[in-house]
């Protein structure tokens, strides 16, 4: 069985994973996801399909989005190409980190990844051009369950490191809703 490195981030729920990596002269190996070793790294889920994103400028930011029940999920979050910023935000009604985020710089080179589970929102920025994000899912997407946050909603006061660039985003993004106006789906 191949060992993980498996880091609880600010909100324990929310996990960094590095799969181990094997070089020689022609790269590297590396086995991104096998489910045995997973589940006994305390990660149990049956992801279900598997997405992929590309965004051509830096500072492309995609979120904060969820999936509302019964089409929640839980996501496993790897960059291919580039890197990220990825950050993921507990919303789930009483937990003791409701509103609290937590954020980790993945990047193609080093193969860490990041699991969120049901219960957050998600969203990253890009930190290179041409960056490829590929993610696990253990829910299908349905469009009446899908939902949002704004990204630069002040209570939450994410900070995507953005430098003064303005960032790129889609107009679902921009007409997010705040917080304040979020009546949050999920529960502890």
């Amino acid at each position: 069985m191949v060992t993980l490195s498996v880091e609880a981030l600010g909100i324990p729920e929310v996990k960094l994973i590095t799969p181990p990596r094997f070089a020689d002269a022609r790269g590297y190996f590396s086995e991104t996801f096998n489910s045995a070793n997973f589940a006994a790294a305390g990660i149990d889920c049956n992801f279900i399909q598997d997405n992929q994103s590309g965004s051509v400028l830096v500072g492309t930011i995609r979120g904060l989005h969820y999936q509302a029940p019964p089409f929640a999920q839980s996501k496993l979050v790897r960059v291919l190409a580039g890197a990220i910023i990825d950050v993921a935000v507990d919303v789930r009604r009483g937990s003791p980190t409701y509103g609290q985020w937590v954020k980790a710089t993945l990047t193609a080179e080093s193969g860490t990844q990041i699991f969120v589970p049901k219960g957050f929102l998600h969203g990253f920025v890009t930190l290179a051009p041409d960056t490829v994000v590929a993610y696990k899912v253990d829910a299908p997407y349905s469009r009446e369950h899908d939902g949002s946050v704004r990204w630069n909603d002040p209570d939450l006061a994410i900070d995507w490191e953005l430098d003064g660039r303005l960032p790129v985003l889609s107009e679902k993004d921009e007409a997010a809703p705040l917080m304040t106006d979020f009546d949050t789906p999920f529960t502890v």
